[in-house]
Parts: C-alpha cells; structure tokens; sequence
C-alpha cells in the first residue's frame, strides 16, 4: 500500500524539477516556438539551423529569450502537474490498485489543473521567443519593398539601422500592456487551446509513464509508482512517455503556438480560433505543417520529463521538510 502523499514535498520535489529540466533543454524550446511559428519567409531550415543562427544574431544567452518567465512560473506549473497527478491516483486508487481508466483520468485531472499556470506563461514567453525569429525574417525581406508587419507588444519598437539584434522587451511590460489592453483575458488568449493540448498529453504520458516504471515490479504494479522505483528507471520511464506523449499531441502545439503568437511577419495568417487556425494551416501549408517541431518537442520534453521525474523520485521535497521539521 502506498504511503500518503505529503503534498508539500510534492510540490518542492515538482519545483525544483521543472527548474532543472527547463534550463537543461530551454535552447530547444525556443526553437520549437521559432519553427512552429514560421510561416512566410523561411529563415530556418531546422533545429540547428535555427540554434547556430540563434547564437550568430543574437549571442550566446539569445538562446535563452524567455527562460527568466519560464524559470518563474515553471515551478508552481510542474509542481501542480505533478502534485495534483499524485492527488488525484491516491483518491481513485482502491485497495491501493489503480485501473488504466483510473490513470487516464488522473492524468485528466492533472492537465487541467496546470492550465491555469501553464497558459500565461507560455503567453509571454512565446512573444519573447519568437522576436527574435522575426526580426531575423526583416533581415531576410529587407531588400524587398514590404509593408511593415502587425503592430505587437513585443515589436512595437523598429530595429536599430546597421544591426540584426531584434529589440528586447520584457515580460513584465508584456503582462502590463496586455492587462492595460485586453484585461485578464489577454494572458489567457489560447487558453482553450492550452487545454486541448496538455489534457491529451498527461492522459498519455502519466498512465504510460507509471506502467513504464513498473516494468520489472511484480507487486502492487497499479500502485503508486514512487514506490521501489530506482533513479535510473524513472528517468528513463519519463523520458520516453514524455517524448511519446509529445510527439502525439505536437499538431495541439502548433494550434496553441499560432494563436498565441501576437506578433505575425511578412504575409503570416492570423487567427480567429482553433477551428479557423486548423482550417488555415490546411489550406495554406498542408497537413504536414502540423508536425512542426516535432522533434524539437521530442527533444524537450524527453529529458525535460526525465529529469523531472528523476528528481521527484529522489524525494528532495521529504528530505528538505525533513530537515526542516
């Protein structure tokens, strides 16, 4: 039978995961977001195209535009995930067994309650990632006579003659100018579609990565997967349920990436909602235009996933209360 879950501990042990996976792995994000949003003039021809461009524009730390808000908010978002994951499995468990519909809905329950988290903070970081796609798409279209593109919170500034820097701007006149603008709302554009991307990921990833971690485990295997589970197992039960899970719903990422994106380049369609941004994209590009950064979100969400799972297996949290308490 599995022990209670402290959900303090939880919540450390889903904090400090998510802060180291995300900074192992932001790099890769931020070229997921970049290729995902690309439309018109094509900049990047793939992942390390786009990194090594990255780096030659914008520096070193360029690779890294938008991690401040993710590393912020990152921690009460994997935190929640994995905390309410944990909640939800101990209440349908019976008899300290838990059926594969008992884990689907757990990781249900799981998506849903991040939503509230993972929403705004992807809205700010998805302006400060993709600025400098777009600045690098001017550079491309320069000498061509162009209308200057959508007026956003994120570009609202030209960039200086003479160089390729895109102009900076912070997540924290983003959040003040769409508040002062849109209310509330504004950091919550794309929530639906937040929603119908992260539930099907933890319905996926949380079962898969529980039976994964039990391989080799005879006893109680619908238990709670903490127990007797070695570091190394979870890590490598996250990574591939993570990378699964991310693979599955990438056309979701792409839907939630567009319409989240305020600021849209020479000849980018803009959208009216997912059902409109679906029919776009179709048309427009083909259905192969939803499997953009597919392996980039591979990439993040494996180790991302690993580590997190790793580390919340390692019981951090328990240990810190313990010294504590």
């Amino acid at each position: 039978m599995a022990e209670k879950v402290s959900l303090p501990a939880k919540l450390i042990n889903g904090g400090v995961a998510g802060l180291v996976g995300v900074t192992c792995v932001f790099p890769i994000d931020l070229a997921k977001t970049r290729l995902q949003n690309q439309q018109g003039a094509r900049v990047y021809s793939g992942m390390l195209d786009c990194l090594a461009k990255t780096i030659k524009m914008e520096g070193y730390f360029g690779m890294y535009r938008g991690a401040a808000v993710n590393l912020t908010l990152v921690t009460p978002e994997k935190a929640i995930k994995l905390a309410a994951n944990d909640v939800f499995r101990q209440k349908l468990s019976k008899d300290g067994k838990l059926p594969l519909w008992g884990e689907i809905l757990a990781g249900c329950g799981a998506g849903t309650c991040q939503v509230v988290v993972t929403t705004p903070m992807e809205m700010l970081k998805i302006q400060l990632q993709d600025a400098g796609r777009l600045a690098a798409q001017r550079t491309v279209t320069a000498s061509a006579p162009a209308v200057g593109p959508t007026p956003s919170l994120v570009a609202s500034q030209a960039a200086q003659p003479g160089t390729n820097a895109p102009p900076r701007a912070s997540a924290t006149r983003i959040t003040l100018e769409l508040l002062k603008t849109r209310g509330l709302r504004g950091l919550y554009k794309g929530a639906g579609a937040t929603l119908m991307r992260d539930v099907p990921f933890s319905m996926i990833y949380f079962p898969l990565f529980a039976n994964l971690n039990a391989v080799g485990r005879t006893e109680d295997r619908h238990s709670n997967p903490q127990d007797r589970a070695p570091f190394l197992q979870s890590f490598v039960a996250g990574c591939t349920a993570g990378s699964v899970a991310a693979v599955a719903v990438t056309p979701l990422d792409v839907i939630k990436t567009r319409l989240q994106t305020l600021q849209k380049g020479e000849g980018e369609d803009s959208y009216k909602g997912i059902i409109d941004c679906t029919q776009r994209i179709l048309k427009r590009e083909g259905p192969t235009a939803f499997l953009k950064g597919a392996t980039c979100r591979a990439l993040v969400i494996a180790p991302l996933f690993g580590i997190a799972q790793g580390v919340y297996f390692l019981g951090i949290g328990e240990h810190l209360l313990g010294m504590l308490g």
